[in-house]
C-alpha cells in the first residue's frame, strides 16, 4: 500500500482528497495545523487504520522526522492561506503559511533526499489567480506570465516559483496545479457559495461585491481531486497544469442559479432573501479563465460533474448538515474583511 501525505488536510480541498486518495486504498498522513478547525466534519466517519493525522504547522521542522518514519511516494501540498479578504486584512500569514511553509516543506524534501537518495513527488496545489485579471475572451495557458493581484494570489506565485527553482537546481521532483475556483460539500463557509446557502437557510441577504458582473471559473471538488490524482500518476517534473471545467458565469448569474436551484427544490425562501450589492473588494479581479487543454490532451483528464447539478447537490448537502456551520465561529468567518482603512 503506497503512502501519501496531504498538507492542509483538514481544509476543504484537502480532506476531500484524503477521502478520494482513502477510496483508492492509499495510506494518507494528514498534516494540518487546525487553525480553522477543531474537528473535521468530512473525516470523521474515515477508516483510521490506514490514516495518520499529525496537528502540526507546515513551517515545522518535525516534517522530516515524518518522512523518514513513513517513506511516502508523494505529498500533496494543500496548506495554504486561501481567502482573498483576509489576505487584505492580514498579509503576514500569508507569506509565512504560503511562502515560508512551501520553503520550508522543499527543504524537508531536499534533506530528505540527500539523507536516503529517494525521491518524494510534491504535488503542490496554486492558483488560477495568479495569472491575475483576463479580459475580453481570452485564457490562460500554463505559459502566461503571472500578474497576482492580492497578497494571496502574490504568495502563491511566489511559492510556484520557488518550487520550478528547486526542481531545477536540486532535482526534486515537483508539479503545479493551478485550479480555478472549487465549490462542493464541505467548503469553508466564509466562501462565496457557502455563504450564499448559509444566507438562504437563515433568511438574510445575499451579498455581491460589486454589481456583481466579476466573473469565475467554478469546478466542482471532485474533479479537481481527480485532477491532482492524475497529475501525480502522469504529469511530468518541473510543469504547471491548469486544472480547469470552463464552467464561467458572473457571481450575479450564480447567485440567480442558485435561487432557482433552491426554488425548483421547493424550499421556502424567506422574504428577506434579496440580492444586496456591497462595496467591493480592494484590488478585485474582474475575471479569471484558464484554458486547460494541456491536462485534457496530454494527462487524458476530463471534468466530469455538471455544474447545476453539482449546485444543487452542494445546496442539499449543505442543507442536510447545517451542523457543518456549528463547526465554525461566526464572529470569524461571517464577518467582512478586507476593506481598507
Amino acid at each position: 500500500m503506497k503512502k501519501v501525505i496531504v498538507t492542509g488536510g483538514n481544509g476543504f480541498i484537502g480532506s476531500n482528497l484524503v477521502n478520494f486518495l482513502l477510496k483508492k486504498n492509499y495510506f494518507v498522513i494528514n498534516i494540518d495545523n487546525n487553525k480553522y478547525v477543531k474537528a473535521n466534519y468530512l473525516l470523521k466517519n474515515i477508516n483510521r487504520k490506514k490514516y495518520r493525522f499529525y496537528k502540526l504547522d507546515i513551517n515545522s521542522s518535525k516534517i522530516f522526522k515524518i518522512l523518514i518514519k513513513f517513506k511516502p511516494d508523494a505529498i500533496f501540498n494543500l496548506a495554504a492561506e486561501t481567502h482573498v479578504d483576509r489576505s487584505i486584512e492580514a498579509p503576514k500569514d500569508f507569506i509565512n503559511s504560503n511562502i515560508l511553509g512551501t520553503f520550508n516543506i522543499l527543504e524537508q524534501i531536499r534533506n530528505y533526499k540527500k539523507k536516503l537518495k529517494k525521491k518524494i513527488k510534491l504535488i503542490h496545489v496554486s492558483t488560477d489567480e495568479v495569472y491575475g485579471d483576463i479580459l475580453g475572451k481570452d485564457k490562460s495557458t500554463e505559459n502566461s506570465p503571472y500578474q497576482p493581484s492580492s497578497p494571496y494570489s502574490a504568495s502563491k506565485a511566489s511559492a510556484d516559483h520557488l518550487i520550478k527553482s528547486y526542481a531545477r537546481t536540486y532535482g526534486i521532483d515537483a508539479m503545479i496545479s493551478n485550479c480555478c475556483n472549487n465549490y462542493g460539500p464541505g467548503q469553508f463557509p466564509e466562501k462565496f457559495i457557502p455563504t450564499l446557502i448559509f444566507n438562504i437557510l437563515n433568511n438574510s441577504p445575499l451579498p455581491i461585491y460589486g454589481k456583481g458582473k466579476n466573473t469565475r471559473e467554478w469546478i466542482h471538488v471532485e474533479d479537481h481531486c481527480n485532477g491532482l490524482f492524475t497529475i501525480y500518476k502522469k504529469g511530468k517534473n518541473a510543469e504547471n497544469y491548469n486544472i480547469g471545467s470552463g464552467n464561467n458565469i458572473s457571481n450575479l448569474n450564480l447567485t440567480k442559479l442558485l435561487l432557482k436551484i433552491v426554488n425548483k427544490n421547493k424550499i421556502l425562501i424567506g422574504k428577506k432573501v434579496t440580492i444586496k450589492f456591497v462595496k467591493d473588494r480592494p484590488g478585485h479581479d474582474f475575471r479569471y479563465a484558464i484554458n486547460s487543454n494541456k491536462i485534457r490532451k496530454k494527462l487524458k483528464w476530463r471534468p466530469a460533474k455538471n455544474f447545476e447539478r453539482g449546485l444543487k447537490e452542494t445546496f442539499d448537502w449543505y442543507l442536510y448538515n447545517y451542523n457543518f456551520f456549528n463547526y465554525f465561529s461566526k464572529k470569524k468567518f461571517f464577518k467582512r474583511l478586507g476593506l481598507k482603512k
